[in-house]
């Protein structure tokens, strides 16, 4: 990494302790006036004023140009830091982000797609921001950046993991009923192990099942359904392939099998039957092919 590249982190915890440390210093001041000020001028130790005096030209000189100094000292550091968080600095890794309802797909400028974050240690890497439905807000506190994301509209940010690890990131503009469940992690590794990921074949039609589960991380179907039992916005996926379900088709409630036939509807045209119970906030999937359904299915299927 470029020993005089500021990253964010730098950037942002530069401005706040500059802040904190003026904002601590001005309270213990006003504090010990304060307590000097009762004391010494105490009605009961002083009936009379000391001083029929009404103004002081230093003391109303100092006491504005003192404020003037720190208020403009903290903008300066917040200005820069600003200015850092939108600088990119050149040879930035692009990765495209997506946010939908309630997940995110990265993708890399040689087709790669995830739904975690994967970047290499000491680069700089550039995040284009995009919303496939509402607004969402891309934030990942170990980095200090947070920005919205806003339909129609892209947006960005940057960042340099410094070491390797998992960091949390976040959705942090409510999105709707599974906003909380909108989360997932920057993984930042070496870069010789990033490469090799950036890299790796992908999963083929030769193991169908495995290219389901990559599939359903990258459609977001994970954000609303469970593969453990538990419910989520969605019902849970565990064991569902061939168990019957009440399902309302039509305005009428009815017993369903979810065999292949159902299922594939149910990915294809999610409105057409909703389960009993859960909210119709599923959004059909017209673009996937043949293969790519026949992939989800071998996964559903493999969740018995």
């Amino acid at each position: 990494m470029n020993p005089t590249l500021q990253t964010t982190t730098q950037a942002v915890d530069t401005a706040f302790y500059v802040i904190f440390a003026i904002s601590g210093v001005v309270l213990l001041g006003i504090t010990v006036a304060m307590i000097w000020f009762v004391w010494r001028y105490n009605r009961r130790r002083q009936p009379v004023p000391l001083s029929q005096k009404d103004h002081n030209l230093w003391l109303e000189v100092i006491w504005t140009i003192i404020p003037t100094v720190l208020v403009m000292l903290m903008f300066w550091y917040g200005w820069e830091g600003y200015l850092s968080l939108r600088r990119i600095p050149d040879g930035a890794l692009h990765i495209k982000a997506t946010g939908r309802m309630w997940s995110w797909l990265f993708t890399y400028d040689n087709g790669k797609t995830a739904d975690k974050l994967y970047v290499p240690v000491g680069q700089p890497v550039k995040i284009e921001l995009l919303s496939d439905d509402v607004l969402h807000a891309f934030y990942v506190p170990a980095f200090r950046v947070k920005r919205d994301m806003v339909p129609g509209m892209t947006n960005w940010v940057w960042f340099v993991a410094e070491k390797p690890g998992s960091f949390d990131l976040f959705c942090a503009e409510y999105c709707g009923t599974g906003h909380a469940a909108m989360v997932t992690t920057v993984e930042a590794l070496p870069d010789a192990e990033f490469q090799a990921w950036l890299t790796a074949t992908p999963v083929t039609a030769a193991d169908p099942a495995s290219r389901g589960a990559q599939l359903a991380g990258e459609l977001g179907c994970l954000g609303c359904h469970s593969v453990d039992g538990s419910p989520r916005v969605g019902p849970s996926l565990k064991g569902i392939f061939g168990q019957p379900r009440e399902v309302t088709r039509d305005g009428q409630p009815v017993t369903v099998t979810a065999d292949a036939v159902y299922l594939k509807r149910a990915i294809l045209e999610p409105g057409v039957e909703v389960v009993a119970d859960y909210p119709p906030v599923m959004p059909p999937y017209p673009q996937l092919g043949e293969a790519e359904v026949k992939a989800l299915l071998a996964w559903l299927e493999s969740l018995k």
